[in-house]
């Protein structure tokens, strides 16, 4: 059953709706469900649907030739001698009835004619921009989409009227493929798969998530097995050194040169492929919140939880895994005190998450203009610190301050000491607010001076307390 993307969908609709040519641009990384949200969006009706593929030239020129005839005529009588003449067939077709027309994977096809691009651009403006069609030019390749089609130098610039890059769900459109799972195996799933709906599918939630991952990933033959390897394969030119670096980043490496010391590479061509990995979302720069994108303490983190947990857990233990055994292994990985260390910064992602839904729905005392994790000197302390989770608002004169804490112990007066200190990081604020966030709970002592603390207590159960945005 297709879940979530209820915003997607209305905008899908929205321009479907338009009594004018609208052409959107529709991308994302591999697996996160773009041609599953095109079939929900066209179920009802009738799309005129292409899915390009791997091949040369010629032979997606027929595949499309068979296409188009089928769909108009429910006959094939011939390939088209090229593209332009095929779109010209389509034209002659379009009828004052609304004509969905998906492209799948253009990419595939821009890779092998150098003109295609071109030849939409000159069908657009002189067939189809007084037509009642609704372009959909799908693809997963998200540098190709931002640069050959939405770019500035792209024949096709400023002729699409909408764009979507299609993400990974968060924490909470996560939980909606776990309907049998309480409140705290979600969240511990989500760690686990991440956001990619199809990672999300692979578990069933009427089994308990340990034997998932005995059953899921670490079974042989099954498919999240080895997806990290295959996926960097598929979709990157040298996948070693990508690989490479993710064994660094999990393995505790953050800044550049520390990342490049590790993987034996040059500094800037390790910025390189960093800038490569951040484009299809698997790695994410990372700087103090409130801080310039340009700051010194820059770092980089594993974006994926898939990605994050397979090279925490599975990539330097994988023979060790299977001389051990998928169940045997599970119990491992799943142990309390292994599990809870790598959820901890998986938590704050989700707290951060949590709070960006807040602020959306205006359950927040102001609207954050930045937000994100904070490292640096405290003056109070005389040490480096760190804050899980800080929002500020516009005017730099309003913070809020998060701890967030996944362990078996309840949040104690120690913690909310710790997190009321922090303050003093930034006394220039004229209003402070405070939100802890723990997987066990609060002490009395915390729940009996949270109030004239300006501390907003959140469980887990109070994650899932609000309807979809």
């Amino acid at each position: 059953m297709f879940k979530g993307r209820k915003k997607e969908l209305e905008l899908l609709e929205d321009l479907y709706d338009s009594k004018q040519f609208e052409f959107l641009v529709l991308y994302g990384r591999r697996r996160v469900g773009k041609t599953e949200l095109l079939k929900e969006f066209t179920k009802n009706k009738k799309p005129l649907f292409f899915s390009a593929q791997e091949k040369n030239d010629s032979l997606n020129l027929l595949d499309f030739s068979k296409t188009v005839q089928t769909y108009f005529d429910n006959d094939f009588f011939g390939e088209f001698s090229d593209w332009e003449t095929a779109l010209k067939y389509v034209t002659s077709k379009a009828t004052e009835d609304r004509l969905v027309i998906v492209i799948d994977e253009f990419p595939y096809i821009a890779s092998e004619n150098k003109s295609i691009k071109s030849i939409f651009q000159h069908t657009i403006d002189h067939q189809w921009k007084e037509k009642n069609i609704f372009l959909v030019l799908c693809g997963s390749s998200v540098s190709f989409m931002e640069g050959e089609v939405l770019g500035s130098k792209s024949p096709l610039y400023g002729r699409s009227t909408a764009h979507l890059e299609l993400k990974a769900f968060d924490y909470f459109d996560s939980a909606l493929f776990f309907p049998e799972y309480s409140n705290e195996e979600k969240l511990m799933a989500y760690g686990i798969l991440g956001g990619i709906p199809c990672y999300l599918q692979a578990f069933d939630s009427e089994k308990p998530i340990e034997k998932n991952i005995a059953r899921e990933i670490l079974r042989e033959g099954r498919f999240l097995k080895d997806e990290p390897i295959y996926f960097l394969k598929q979709e990157l030119r040298e996948p070693a050194i990508y690989n490479s670096i993710f064994e660094a980043i999990a393995g505790g490496a953050s800044r550049v040169n520390e990342i490049a010391t590790k993987i034996h590479e040059d500094t800037q061509k390790c910025s390189k492929y960093l800038g490569i990995l951040q484009t299809i979302s698997l790695i994410k720069k990372a700087v103090p919140c409130g801080e310039d994108e340009a700051s010194r303490k820059t770092i980089y983190k594993i974006a994926d939880n898939y990605f994050s947990f397979w090279y925490h857990f599975l990539f330097e233990k994988k023979s060790f895994y299977e001389i051990l055994g998928s169940e045997e292994s599970a119990k491992e990985i799943m142990d309390p005190q292994s599990f809870f260390s790598y959820f901890g910064f998986v938590f704050e992602t989700i707290c951060l998450e949590y709070m960006i839904r807040m602020a959306k729905n205006r359950k927040l005392p102001f609207i954050p203009s930045k937000y994100g994790k904070w490292w640096g000197n405290n003056p109070a302390r005389k040490c480096q610190d760190d804050i899980d989770v800080l929002l500020i608002d516009d005017k730099n004169e309003k913070y809020i301050f998060c701890e967030c804490k996944f362990k078996g112990e309840s949040f104690g007066k120690s913690e909310m000491e710790d997190m009321l200190s922090r303050k003093s990081i930034f006394a220039h604020a004229k209003e402070t607010y405070f939100y802890a966030f723990s997987k066990s709970g609060f002490s009395d002592y915390v729940k009996e001076n949270a109030s004239s603390n300006n501390i907003t207590l959140v469980t887990v159960d109070d994650l899932f307390e609000f309807g979809e945005l």
